[in-house]
């Protein structure tokens, strides 16, 4: 049985998934890359790939003729499940380890815009003594589009702040830590209220480029979009015409279109932008937390339990 971990992350944070299956299962023969473009002398044989899967290459998955099984390192399985994927290959994800991550990012990013921290950090830089207004975000209402389990986690948090919490969601119902629930086709309606609106929706047919011109113009201009889902989920170039034109105040984005952003876009140089490279659901503490449980899956995958299995995907 062959193995293939496929992650982008530094060497030591790959070592602790190769180090900790090979101890586990010395009988798997277990190989790892740290780019897609390396997986061709490998990917063919592999009966399990251990990968991130977020802007995964197509190629990988239609070189992989002998593959039965694919762990996700994270939440979001958009670029592991499609047509280049077969029925009969299952698909488990991390899903509900990453709620503590993702909200104290997101509380970073909302407390860092309303404090206007990017312009505190290049008049740091510049050595200049800038005194200037900010604001809270206490008494501020925060729109979530996507109530899953990390939305379960920021929500709480996000009012013990003081903050008014609005969930957006495809099926409304009554859910612990927020003071009221809307549908998704009410999203227009709503956007006007928001002083926060933050991205937990998966990418989909049906969310590509939910928020467009028509939500981002119907938002405060004072308001602050979060997005820490998918880069689709925005349409990206009215996202930079509404930042340039101010019809919203900023945004923090860990998520975009095209990974790694690409030199020279726009958004680099935004003053009234924060960026991260699609870190907000890890910390240093991760790899620890997700072994365990991809431990636990191989363990139930090579006796053919695959009930047993946590996090199997349904599609």
């Amino acid at each position: 049985m062959k193995l293939l971990i496929l992650l982008t992350f530094p060497e030591p944070i790959r070592n602790v998934y190769r180090d900790g299956i090979v101890k586990a299962f010395p009988q798997l023969e277990v190989d790892m890359v740290d780019h897609h473009s390396k997986v061709a002398p490998l990917i063919g044989k592999a009966d399990i790939l251990v990968t991130f899967g977020a802007h995964m290459a197509d190629h990988v998955l239609h070189e992989a003729a002998n593959l039965k099984w694919i762990q996700a390192l994270g939440t979001g399985v958009d670029g592991i499940v499609g047509a280049a994927l077969g029925d009969g290959v299952v698909v488990t994800n991390l899903r509900g380890l990453q709620g503590a991550s993702v909200s104290e990012a997101v509380l970073a990013a909302m407390l860092a815009l309303s404090r206007n921290l990017p312009r505190a950090v290049r008049s740091q830089d510049a050595g200049r003594w800038d005194r200037f207004p900010v604001d809270l975000v206490k008494g501020k209402t925060v729109g979530i589009l996507g109530v899953g389990v990390i939305a379960t986690e920021l929500a709480p948090r996000c009012q013990a702040l003081g903050m008014k919490v609005v969930g957006i969601t495809s099926s409304p119902r009554s859910v612990p830590g927020f003071d009221r629930m809307v549908s998704r086709d009410e999203l227009l309606d709503v956007a006007g209220e928001l002083d926060h609106l933050v991205l937990l929706i998966p990418y989909t047919s049906e969310t590509d480029g939910i928020v467009g011109s028509a939500v981002l113009k119907r938002m405060k201009r004072s308001a602050f979009l979060i997005n820490v889902a998918r880069g689709g989920v925005v349409d990206q170039p009215a996202l930079v015409e509404a930042l340039q034109a101010g019809l919203i105040a900023g945004a923090a984005l860990d998520v975009f279109a095209e990974e790694p952003l690409p030199d020279g876009h726009p958004l680099w140089k935004m003053p009234n932008v924060l960026i991260t490279p699609h870190m907000a659901g890890f910390h240093a503490g991760y790899p620890d937390e997700a072994l365990p449980i991809v431990i636990e899956n191989i363990r139930h995958f090579l006796v053919g339990d695959i009930d047993g299995m946590i996090n199997v995907v349904r599609r």
